[in-house]
């Protein structure tokens, strides 16, 4: 044996100097250093960093009460609301397996996911219930069905067992989670919209979805306290082709204190053209952004395409995926898609 022995022992793994890297210690420590800072706005809802923690522990435990586990994929269908946000933290804390899916996808599609990645729970919105309603009857084995009942959306109708509220009333506010013992651990399950065929699955760990969220604090310079408004209607449709869907929200990217608040958009002021995407800092801070056509621009945001879309001329924001966003502008999920 060559080199210093000593350093072999005594100096075992342990709970005091090592811990599995997880995005699920963010929510737990904003609670606890940010407890009544507003968490998440939504319409007339509003919760605390305290009560939105409670609430991802209500639904693991009502998950794990179910007999939902490690390994164990719980789908969801809805949109940006907090339903969604939750379900990125309680979905992992009792162990199972994210998988959010595109809301934009036809009923053979979500079908195809739900079978594939063998969902044991659906979580859906009654946005989406003509979707749904067609997908789980191409199903064998109809998973637990839970609706969520928005009150800012009125039309149409619940297909499940009960609602998101009631199953939330299930839980422990106070449930005990464990962190993944492995931080290779499965912590979400995202599916290509299978353009060129059957969808295909990517796999997530716990520290993937860390690293990553350290990484866009870092590349986005959020300040503290930042306030994360979700542009829906001009950001997710841009990502909806791509891999990923609702699996870069806020959730495991939101650190300390940051404030969230939501709306659900209009289908018809869906945008489809990454051209009209803006640079939030062509607006006062606090101002909401305003669409600036492609002529007014600034060159700071002309250079935002990847290094193969930076050329002049009309072609230059081509390819809508490449584009990413720049400093404050962060919609807590990647605008890049796996080409």
């Amino acid at each position: 044996m060559t080199g210093n022995s000593g350093y072999l022992t005594g100096l075992d793994r342990n709970q005091a100097n090592y811990a599995p890297l997880t995005p699920l210690t963010f929510i737990e420590r904003a609670a606890y250093v940010y407890p009544e800072r507003p968490s998440v706005i939504h319409g007339a809802q509003r919760f605390t960093w305290r009560e939105t923690y409670a609430r991802c522990r209500r639904l693991a435990s009502a998950l794990a009460r179910r007999g939902i586990g490690k390994n164990d994929t719980v789908a969801v269908m809805a949109p940006n609301i907090p339903a969604m946000y939750e379900a990125h933290f309680g979905v992992p804390m009792c162990g199972a397996v994210l998988n959010a899916l595109n809301t934009r996808l036809d009923a053979e599609t979500i079908a195809s996911m739900l079978r594939h990645g063998g969902a044991r729970v659906l979580i859906t919105d009654r946005e989406f219930s003509v979707t749904v309603e067609r997908a789980l009857a191409l199903l064998d084995q109809r998973p637990l069905v839970i609706d969520i009942d928005d009150p800012d959306y009125q039309d149409g109708k619940t297909l499940g067992e009960l609602g998101y509220e009631a199953f939330l009333a299930e839980g422990d506010p106070d449930y005990v989670w464990q962190g993944p013992q492995d931080e290779w651990d499965a912590i979400s399950l995202n599916y290509t919209s299978g353009t060129t065929g059957d969808p295909k699955g990517v796999v997530y760990h716990h520290r993937g979805a860390y690293l990553n969220a350290v990484s866009n604090v870092l590349d986005w310079d959020m300040p503290s306290h930042a306030v994360y408004v979700p542009l829906q209607r001009l950001v997710l449709p841009v990502v909806a082709r791509g891999a990923r869907r609702h699996q870069r929200l806020p959730a495991p990217h939101r650190g300390e204190g940051g404030a969230g608040c939501d709306s659900r958009p209009r289908r018809d002021a869906h945008v489809r053209r990454a051209d009209r995407i803006f640079d939030a800092d062509q607006c006062p801070r606090g101002n909401a952004p305003r669409y600036q056509p492609p002529h007014r621009r600034t060159d700071r945001w002309r250079g935002a395409a990847c290094r193969d879309h930076r050329g002049g001329g009309e072609h230059r924001h081509r390819a809508d995926p490449c584009v990413r966003p720049h400093r404050d502008l962060w919609p807590g999920i990647g605008v890049r898609q796996a080409r």
